[in-house]
């Protein structure tokens, strides 16, 4: 594995010569078949017309399964399961009963999650530390915090019968493959609504595993569907006439090209989208605790979040000593093997994105950035980018403006709290921002100018199934998680 820096990271006073020795996780622990059919009806079966593509480990480029590619004819057979689901069984179920069958899959995710987490770093490239302790316990907390809405839908605000939409089609990106599917599935299951999933194509594998966790807990036959494909399968999804209601995690582009799809067809849509969030540290910020969080922000999942804080605004009176305390704090980071547990930053995800990251890596260097990054050995094989800082950067630059959506962060400064929110707001995003402040009222006085959805004040990147999700302008609309989640799955 290597290291991002090429000596040991700083032992404590009086400790010499400490590092650490490899810990892998056992690759051994999920068993992977060599090719996987779509989820439909309540059974694997391949795509109508046999085709397949191949999804990849991207730390070491290898083959992991042959996946069934869904065509227009599979997608209608996807949605033909769920409406008959949602006519005849699960529509029919009391909120207990359905309450029931969410609470059985989250615990059953309990009992594998140290097998959904090896698939989620094999197939997507974040390190094992990260699956486990963030996206497995998550996604199995969405599911019990919404098994407790499914009887309690008369109280949540919406009226004193709220009714399901019918059929939801659902397609989720790359970076969050189990997770997201649990954002999506769970508060629509909740509210009586039967699934068609879409999960990324780069990133099947953990969406089929939990279509076989449905399946183990006895879900009805229909009420969970999962189409695997590319954005041709996607689009079949969106704008199927059978589909009551949409939502969709991914690319602005995307999301708009959603919007003209569905546009005047009476089907119900959310879009949570990209993002350029500022994270914005204040003289009086503790700078340990700021620097922390600063790493969070952009290099956790290898900056592969659509809140990701890719761009720092520093107080110019400490910018340099938080650029000093940052740089040290990189330089311990590991970069390697997704399955060792002391790995940091993991692979990127495929090879289009990594030639996404350096064309944009690039255009900052010859727009006039100063670009660093710790001594770094990369991988040999796989898709590698090394944690990389720009200083000297501007607003009109293409990495202040748009999202890179990996380890590389931009860094401007600001004098006053005025000059902070408007560089923080210049951005056609609207997603996320972060406040590092010791002064509560200057907290609450910046929240409530941020234009964005959410905004963490001396925290980053924390997310809880009572919370609502969602940005404004390109970032999108709609809410996910919290009682807010449930509104987008309800007739009301």
């Amino acid at each position: 594995m290597a290291r991002v820096t090429e000596t040991a990271p700083a032992a404590p006073r009086g400790v010499t010569g400490m590092g650490y020795a490899r810990a892998p996780e056992s690759r051994d622990l999920v068993r992977l078949g060599a090719e996987y059919g779509l989820y439909i009806g309540g059974e694997f079966r391949p795509a109508v017309e046999g085709g397949t593509f191949t999804t990849v480990d991207p730390a070491t480029e290898e083959p992991l399964a042959a996946v069934a590619d869904a065509g227009a004819r599979d997608v209608d057979l996807a949605v033909a399961a769920a409406r008959e689901s949602s006519e005849a069984r699960w529509g029919r179920l009391r909120g207990r009963d359905r309450a029931k069958y969410l609470f059985r899959i989250a615990r059953i995710i309990q009992e594998r999650a140290r097998e959904l987490a090896v698939l989620e770093s094999l197939d997507n490239g974040k390190p094992i530390r990260e699956a486990r302790d963030v996206d497995v316990p998550l996604a199995a907390a969405y599911f019990f915090y919404y098994a407790g809405w499914a009887d309690k839908l008369e109280h949540a605000g919406f009226g004193p019968s709220p009714r399901p939409l019918g059929v939801a089609g659902q397609v989720i990106p790359w970076n969050f493959p189990l997770l997201m599917a649990a954002w999506k599935l769970a508060p629509a299951l909740a509210a009586g609504n039967t699934c068609v999933l879409k999960p990324a194509e780069t990133t099947p594998l953990s969406a089929l595993f939990l279509a076989g966790i449905c399946e183990e807990a006895g879900l009805p036959p229909g009420t969970v569907n999962v189409v695997t494909g590319a954005g041709a399968t996607g689009a079949s999804l969106v704008a199927h006439p059978g589909v009551d209601k949409v939502a969709f995690t991914g690319s602005t582009e995307v999301g708009k090209e959603i919007r003209r799809r569905v546009a005047g067809s009476g089907t119900r849509l959310t879009l949570e989208l990209g993002g350029k969030a500022a994270n914005i540290v204040f003289d009086d910020a503790p700078v340990d605790q700021a620097v922390e969080g600063i790493v969070n922000g952009i290099f956790f999942n290898q900056g592969h979040v659509c809140c990701a804080g890719s761009r720092l605004l520093v107080q110019e009176s400490v910018a340099g000593s938080v650029l000093d305390r940052l740089r040290q704090r990189l330089a311990t980071l590991r970069l390697g093997d997704p399955l060792d547990k002391n790995t940091d930053i993991g692979a990127i995800n495929s090879a289009a994105q990594l030639e996404k990251i350096r064309a944009l890596a690039d255009s900052g260097t010859a727009e006039g950035a100063e670009r660093w990054s710790p001594p770094c050995r990369l991988p040999e094989r796989g898709f590698w980018f090394p944690p990389t800082v720009f200083t000297g950067v501007s607003q009109s630059h293409r990495i202040a403006r748009e999202e890179i959506f990996g380890p590389v962060l931009s860094v401007l400064t600001f004098r006053t709290p005025e000059e902070a929110v408007a560089k923080a707001n210049n951005t056609p995003y609207g997603l996320s921002a972060g406040i590092w402040t010791e002064k509560g009222s200057r907290i609450l006085w910046m929240a409530q100018r941020l234009e964005a959805g959410v905004v963490w004040a001396n925290t980053y990147n924390r997310f809880d199934p009572a919370s609502p999700f969602g940005g404004y302008q390109e970032s999108g609309f709609g809410r996910e998680g919290g009682r807010h989640g449930l509104e987008a799955y309800l007739d009301v």
